[in-house]
């Protein structure tokens, strides 16, 4: 199955080239070119991470894209692609999963993407394996209660 990438930037130049070689390097990239267009993608479609642009159609679009993306049941990496970087602690209160520098050699671009979709999976897996562990105790919990107030009734009523 091929990884899912919803590529979001407002310059077709960008675009279209990141299309291509996220696409030569075995991606399913789909696009947007505003955050209103990426936003709907987001609630319709299902992707493993979302790449943004930071400033289209207003200064902090991206910011939008990103919150969207963090809403959606799926839950993607999302990465933040940008000439104009945030301090390491602002991009990651914004909610991103890593921040790509404009311009960038495409070769680290491939193996920064790779990392975070592998380093996103794993936190995605012990996440459900924590809820999965949880919920398989919590019947236990209420069997127990359920036992307890049913000695102390009977203990009562004795």
């Amino acid at each position: 199955m091929k990884r899912r990438i919803l590529l979001v930037d407002d310059e077709l130049a960008i675009l279209l080239t990141l299309k291509a070689v996220l696409e030569m390097h075995g991606f399913e990239v789909e696009t947007a070119a505003s955050a209103r267009e990426a936003r709907s993608r987001i609630k319709n479609n299902e992707y493993h991470m979302v790449i943004t642009d930071m400033r289209m159609e207003s200064e902090k679009a991206g910011l939008d894209v990103v919150s969207a993306a963090k809403s959606a049941s799926y839950r993607p990496a999302v990465a933040m692609l940008t000439a104009f970087p945030f301090a390491d602690s602002e991009w990651q209160q914004a909610g991103m999963d890593k921040m790509l520098v404009k311009p960038m050699n495409t070769d680290e671009l491939i193996r920064q993407l790779e990392s975070l979709l592998v380093s996103h999976e794993d936190k995605k897996r012990k996440a459900n394996d924590t809820v999965a562990d949880r919920d398989a105790k919590q019947p236990v919990r209420k069997a127990a209660a359920t036992s307890t107030g049913r000695k102390l009734a009977s203990s009562r009523d004795s």
